[in-house]
């Protein structure tokens, strides 16, 4: 990444997930001063303020196998045109979640005006379809759905299907696959690390391939970064906590190597839940790993 603008974007919709709270991510991002100690690290940061989103208890469901479809369609679809207008200004967008359906909308608008590739940090693959998906939760079937596998409603928002290549795609820090989904994961070309990965090579081998699959043949890559991709201990405010997870100089570490090899495009942070967290200790973790991709060193 070489720009020095920054655009953040709020997305704070929790018609994905399965338990409420995250759409009060972005707000507990912003009071553990993001956008403050961006602009100590140097950068011109511009807050967009959040994509309007509709709220549930106005809503219907939908389907059982995939919930709040069409509303969730219709504020990544918004979503999209805010990143791509940043995209179009030279910024770099930087997007708070939210659950991580949003990360359909995010790189919809990176993917029409870039050839990306993408990191997804966490502990689920996320690449759930409705015909696989035991929950219903959307939240579960981004991934799936911008490498081309999902609703049509979602896998289209770019204007062409995929909106990434699957050989593109690295997973770090999976530790939790459901039954059916684990046929999506190995039958599409995307590379998975697991938690095993990193406990047997080590966090900066695992990531260093994480990165050379992103970036080969593309203009850089994506981080998208689910919270619960970390341990639990140390990130207590998610909303599908899971045990094992990366620990805390784990993820400071895959975030400096990423900044160091200056190919990150922009960077989203996901599935914070102050409800379920502790004296905003996830949120405030959060903004310090964003602060990592971004160039924040120890010395």
């Amino acid at each position: 990444m070489r720009q020095s603008h920054i655009a953040v974007i709020g997305a704070p919709m929790d018609l994905g997930a399965g338990r409420r709270g995250v759409d009060m991510g972005p707000s507990a991002l912003r009071i553990a001063r993001l956008y403050d100690r961006l602009t100590e690290l140097g950068y011109v940061v511009e807050d967009l303020g959040n994509v309007a989103v509709d709220q549930p208890e106005s809503l219907p469901s939908g389907a059982d196998n995939a919930r709040y479809l069409k509303q969730i369609a219709h504020t990544c679809a918004r979503l999209a045109d805010m990143v791509e207008q940043a995209i179009e200004r030279s910024t770099v967008p930087v997007v708070l979640g939210g659950d991580h359906s949003i990360a359909v909308g995010t790189i919809a608008g990176l993917a029409r005006k870039k050839k990306i590739g993408v990191i997804w940090i966490d502990a689920h693959a996320d690449m759930n379809t409705p015909e696989s998906s035991p929950s219903g939760n959307v939240h579960g079937m981004p991934l799936a759905c911008c490498i081309g596998k999902g609703p049509v409603e979602l896998t289209g928002l770019a204007g062409h299907v995929p909106m990434v290549n699957p050989a593109n795609v690295a997973i770090v820090g999976l530790r939790s696959v459901d039954e059916m989904e684990r046929l999506n994961v190995r039958g599409t070309g995307v590379h998975a690390f697991t938690m095993r990965d990193i406990d047997e090579l080590g966090m900066p081998a695992v990531i260093r391939q994480a990165m050379h699959v992103a970036s080969e043949g593309t203009d850089g890559f994506h981080v998208s970064f689910d919270m619960d991709s970390v341990d639990p201990v140390e990130a207590p405010g998610v909303g599908t906590p899971v045990p094992g997870g990366l620990t805390y100089r784990e993820a400071h570490l895959a975030m400096e190597l990423i900044c160091d090899s200056r190919l990150m495009t922009s960077v989203e942070v996901v599935e914070v839940n102050p409800v379920m967290d502790v004296a905003n200790r996830t949120a405030l973790l959060a903004v310090e790993l964003v602060l990592s991709a971004l160039g924040k060193r120890i010395l």
